[in-house]
């Protein structure tokens, strides 16, 4: 049976499309009012940059070591974990203030009596 008009956009094409907005939404049905659960676990993935970093302090002090030129990429990369953990944290935390800002009643949040009551 022939279509009496045009193409049908149904195709394999669409199917990922559509997979891909399901997953969307399950993020967001998951995540949008917890989002330290999602920015936490990515933090504690980067905090292999901290025991990468003690590790390197105990051979330099301990062993003497010369962590830079042995081990030089290593505590870079180490250093961008670090980095990487503490925005990661920092950010899922403003993301939490935001949470709580809007979707308190206006009488159960503090931050925002002090925000109206502050002179203009």
């Amino acid at each position: 049976m022939n279509r009496e008009r045009g193409v049908s956009h149904y195709g394999i094409g669409r199917t990922f499309r559509v997979f891909f907005d399901l997953l969307t939404i399950r993020f967001l049905l998951r995540y949008l009012s917890r989002p330290l659960h999602f920015f936490g676990r990515r933090h504690a993935q980067c905090s292999a940059g901290w025991r990468i970093g003690s590790f390197s302090c105990v051979e330099k002090f301990f062993y003497h070591f010369a962590i830079m030129e042995a081990h030089g990429p290593l505590m870079m990369f180490a250093a961008v974990l670090i980095l990487a953990g503490v925005q990661l944290v920092a950010l899922g935390l403003l993301e939490r203030c935001r949470c709580v800002i809007t979707t308190s009643p206006p009488s159960a949040c503090p931050i925002r009596s002090i925000a109206s009551s502050a002179p203009k």
